[in-house]
């Protein structure tokens, strides 16, 4: 922190970004654990926010807090100084593993909603049968639902709105994903955690994660969890950032950053910084 104060935050993306150019340190990591098998979606992610991670390091820019959006928590947990590389690698080639494979066993999507009312959203959800939930509360005028795709069409076809259906390979932050949350919990349980370095803000509630106990819980519970990412953004404000830039590769958390209509907070991708 400059002068003690919480000015910089660094954002990391999850499922939906594209996985970007992996090289030193990160690419080593990734090879060490899958070989020439190729690189699973969710490490390419992992890893390519690493590799940004570095390179704004190596650049002399430095976070004062972290924070990222479901799978990038894995990546704001290394950035914090409490999850090492080798386990962050093994950990999120573990996660893709059992996602896709509860993906597969119980199929469903996800379906971006932009300009409805979130609590709109979540009363369509409750009242819907199938499994549905509202999985992402990305900003204040889009929420994503998850879920069956019978639920799904239900949901959307009672809420105002534009509708865009996620590229995703399954209904993530949703009961369908509870196979691999059983699995996952015992992977995250094993692994050593150290105390971060900087404050880490957890994607399901908003709160300051200080403790390795803390990160680990985030963890843990994020699969199943909604991730509350206007309550990541609005602490991030609230404890006095005004840069946040994003280690990934296509500017998802920059652009949505523009929803909050903060003009004294500045957003920027990494890739912008660095050219």
């Amino acid at each position: 922190m400059r002068g003690g104060e919480i000015e910089r935050a660094f954002v990391f993306p999850g499922q939906g970004t594209v996985g970007g150019e992996i090289t030193g340190a990160a690419r080593d990591a990734v090879l060490d654990y899958v070989g020439d098998t190729g690189v699973p979606y969710q490490l390419s992610v992992f890893a390519g926010s690493v590799d940004l991670l570095y390179r704004l390091r190596e650049a002399g820019i430095e976070p004062d807090v972290v924070a990222g959006h479901s799978l990038g928590e894995y990546a704001a947990a290394h950035a914090a100084g409490s999850l090492g590389l080798a386990d962050g690698v093994r950990l999120v080639a573990e996660r893709d593993r059992l996602m896709n494979e509860a993906s597969r066993e119980n199929p469903g999507g996800m379906v971006a909603l932009i300009g409805a009312d979130p609590d709109s959203v979540v009363r369509a959800t409750e009242e819907a049968s199938g499994i549905v939930v509202a999985a992402n509360f990305n900003t204040p005028r889009q929420t994503v639902v998850s879920g069956q795709m019978d639920a799904l069409e239900r949901v959307t076809e009672r809420v105002r709105g534009r509708k865009v259906p996620l590229e995703v390979s399954g209904a993530f932050h949703s009961p369908l994903m509870e196979g691999a949350t059983w699995e996952m919990d015992e992977l995250l349980r094993a692994v050593a955690l150290e105390e971060p370095e900087i404050p880490m803000v957890g994607a399901t509630d908003g709160a300051v994660l200080a403790t390795a106990d803390g990160v680990r819980e985030a963890l843990r519970k994020q699969m199943l969890s909604p991730v509350r990412w206007v309550d990541v953004v609005e602490r991030l404000l609230a404890l006095g950032v005004r840069e946040i830039f994003e280690a990934g590769e296509d500017g998802t958390l920059t652009r949505m950053l523009r929803d909050f209509k903060r003009r004294d907070v500045e957003g920027r991708t990494a890739r912008e910084v660095l050219s």
